[in-house]
């Protein structure tokens, strides 16, 4: 065999070496764990042949603990870019079988490398994390390749899509990456992600508590909200990886791939006329109108299981993906709180950020009232939500379906934060606040002497609140002032929306000259 040949066979050999990770036993570990391994989720996510490896025989440099003795070609993350529907990404997966996918300094720079090369190319960045933190062997080498990723987090906001993957462990400083990212995936039952372990806090305050309590993927997606999505299989999780992906474009200068729609944009939907419970006390479901309205029917839901009071996700109008933020009146009547707050307001501003529309179905009695809210700093999250709302520079379309009272009012995408196209339902009531409570406020000298004199009390007020209702439980008091472009006929929403986002696709604005807003935190 002629030299060349051996060292292309020698070259095919070390490939098939690096290919195998941590080795045939740590794969069948990692399987046994009910986990596929860092390249058999790249092949999932990823279109069939596109992938191309970066630094596959890149080896780590620790001779500390003896680690020069242990070492694995690509050093525990396969990182490289591919296609996903033919559009271009760049991703990195962390390699539980090589070293429990422990960060190392080399680890880092192979993470860096695509992350930069992400920005370059105005591409996404997928993130797969199955990590049991930082390599400790190489102390504070470690340290400064976590720093060195999420600093380019940090630049790399707003500007690409950055996407976290959560398969597996993710504990320490390891987690502030995929929080500093746009979305995040957890896989229930086999990933969880904290700050301190479960030893620690034993050890600190004295809690007892098992990994899945205290950062398991049922506890982010519903308690915390760090997690946007969680999936039972990774089958699953990859394929909602790839629809959010579906929805966003690919950097900050593009917009979303747009679609074929064979949903008639003047489709009527008659149901809607008849959405609104006679009481307005009464409850509906805010899904039936989103899934009424967009193209299809078809929603992709972020959060779905946290702060259940908004609704937040990407939705189509005419082919083209919008951002929907909605209230839910069958969830605490669609208050407004601390989670539900910054729920919004993180939505909102990613939507902004990446040139993606925004339609706001509104329908809000209030902010949630109590200690519990003002202790938390209700005063701060709901000043989140109305700052990104008066940000956004993307077309805005605001519908109010029934309730819009007081402050909830004016955060959620009034027209005095520069919403191009406000429109309302007949059913809409815009004020200050309800019949009951302003009737009480702005009557009760009258009601009290009323009291006193031995009159009908009860009647007087019942009375001041019809007059109340007849002036502001209905639109056409916000109308005449033109802080509502239109009263609409509930099943032409989907029409009015369509010819707005159109009207509004050449829409230039922009905020005054500084570095950057301070947002209220």
């Amino acid at each position: 065999m002629s030299t060349q040949l051996e060292k292309i066979k020698k070259l095919i050999e070390n490939r098939e070496k690096a290919r195998l990770g941590g080795g045939e036993k740590a794969i069948q570990k990692q399987h046994e764990r009910g986990k596929y391994t860092a390249r058999e989720r790249i092949d999932m996510l990823l279109d069939e042949g596109s992938f191309e490896e970066y630094d596959m025989f890149k080896e780590h440099r620790c001779h500390n603990f003896g680690m020069e003795k242990k070492q694995f070609p690509g050093d525990g993350v396969v990182a490289g870019s591919g296609t996903i529907d033919g559009r271009l990404v760049f991703v990195f997966a962390q390699d539980f079988t090589v070293h429990a996918g422990s960060l190392s300094e080399t680890m880092s720079q192979k993470i860096c490398k695509v992350m930069d090369m992400a920005m370059k190319m105005g591409a996404p960045v997928i993130g797969i994390n199955d990590s049991g933190g930082a390599r400790i062997q190489e102390g504070i080498n470690a340290l400064a390749g976590y720093a060195e990723i999420f600093e380019r987090n940090i630049l790399a906001s707003g500007v690409i899509p950055q996407i976290s993957g959560i398969f597996g462990p993710c504990a320490g400083g390891a987690v502030y990456s995929p929080a500093l990212t746009d979305f995040t995936l957890m896989m229930e039952g086999t990933s969880y992600m904290f700050l301190t372990g479960p030893k620690v806090v034993k050890t600190v305050t004295g809690e007892d508590i098992d990994q899945e309590h205290l950062g398991g993927a049922s506890v982010h997606a519903t308690k915390s909200g760090v997690t946007h999505f969680t999936a039972k299989t990774e089958e699953e999780g990859i394929q909602m990886l790839k629809t959010l992906l579906s929805y966003i474009p690919s950097n900050n200068m593009e917009i979303a791939p747009r679609i074929k729609c064979d949903d008639p944009i003047n489709r009527m939907e008659d149901s809607l006329n008849e959405i609104i419970p006679e009481n307005p006390n009464e409850a509906y479901d805010m899904y039936k109108v989103i899934g009424a309205v967009v193209d299809n029917g078809e929603f992709f839901e972020v959060q779905p299981k946290f702060a259940k009071n908004i609704i937040v996700g990407f939705a189509r109008f005419n082919g083209q993906s919008v951002g929907i933020v909605a209230n839910q009146p069958s969830c605490y009547a669609g208050v407004l709180d601390v989670n539900a707050s910054r729920k919004g307001a993180r939505f909102v501003r990613f939507c902004d950020a990446f040139n993606i529309p925004i339609v706001s179905l509104v329908d809000v009695p209030g902010f949630l009232p109590g200690t519990g809210q003002e202790y938390n700093a209700v005063i701060l999250h709901g000043a989140q939500l109305l700052y990104a709302y008066g940000e956004a520079t993307v077309p805005k379309i605001t519908v109010t379906l029934r309730k819009s009272y007081g402050g909830s009012h004016i955060v959620m995408g009034s027209k005095q934060l520069h919403t191009d196209l406000n429109y309302a339902w007949p059913s809409a009531e815009i004020a200050v606040m309800g019949a009951s409570g302003a009737a009480a406020v702005l009557y009760a000298k009258e009601a009290k002497a009323k009291k006193e004199a031995g009159e009908d009390v009860k009647a007087f007020i019942a009375e001041k609140e019809d007059e109340y209702n007849e002036l502001f439980a209905n639109p056409y008091q916000a109308a005449k002032y033109g802080y509502i472009d239109d009263v609409i006929e509930p099943r032409n929403t989907r029409f009015r929306i369509c010819r707005g986002l159109a009207q509004l696709a050449t829409k230039r604005d922009a905020l005054p000259a500084k570095k950057h807003g301070n947002i209220p935190m």
